[in-house]
This record gives structure tokens, sequence and C-alpha cells, in this order.
């Protein structure tokens, strides 16, 4: 099921799906984007008890500063008590989420229902 998002920026919009908050991010994600989406992503991401998924499937282009914004998101929710998952399926994200490690950290996962299920196994839910 897709669904639309609200745009916040030119690149991030955000709706909700199964108690979550989804950011989906597009085009590309570079030092200009990442200015752009970094204040929206700290307000969601620093509410405690947060339930978020980075949806990373409409990007074409992810530098640096990307990753910034997810190992920034990452700290800020598990500061406040959330849950943080990532939804990723364009090979050459893919391989930068391998090189630099943040697979350990915030393991991608191909669907909205793949990463839901990742979080309800992970509350015990299941």
């Amino acid at each position: 099921m897709r669904h639309d998002p609200v745009p916040l920026t030119r690149q991030l919009g955000m709706y909700a799906y199964r108690g979550h908050t989804v950011l989906e991010f597009r085009g590309e994600i570079d030092i200009v984007a990442a200015t752009e989406i970094g204040p929206f992503l700290d307000r969601v991401t620093g509410r405690a008890g947060v339930r978020a998924v980075i949806d990373l499937r409409p990007v074409e282009f992810f530098d640096c500063s990307g990753l910034r914004l997810l190992y920034r998101a990452r700290a800020r929710v598990l500061a406040h008590g959330g849950q943080l998952h990532v939804v990723c399926t364009h090979p050459l994200t893919l391989r930068v989420f391998r090189v630099t490690g943040l697979t350990r950290l915030l393991p991608p996962q191909p669907s909205l229902d793949a990463a839901l299920a990742r979080s309800e196994a992970a509350s015990g839910s299941l």
C-alpha cells in the first residue's frame, strides 16, 4: 500500500503507518538536502518513545551527509527510548551501509512491512 507523504522539504516527506512515523527521503541526499532535512528529523527523533522508519527507497544519491543524518537520528531515538528502522533497496546505498558498518547498527529492510515486523519482534509483540 502506497501512502502520500506530507512534503516537509523537497527531499523529505512524512506519514504515519501502523503506529510508526515514516520519514521518506527522496532524490539526492547531499549536504544541501541534509541541511534542510536535519531540523525536521531532529524534531521527530527527539520525542520520547518515538517509533520511526526512515524510508530510503526513493533516494537516487546518498553521500556522507545522509550517513550523518542517520547516525544522528539513531543516537537521538535511542537516547529517548524509541525505535528506528531503515528501509532501503538501492544497491549503491546498501553498499555505503555495508562499507561504513551502518548495516550493523541500522540493518536495512526491503519494505516497510519487513521493518515493522522487525520492530514487533524486538518489542516481543510477535
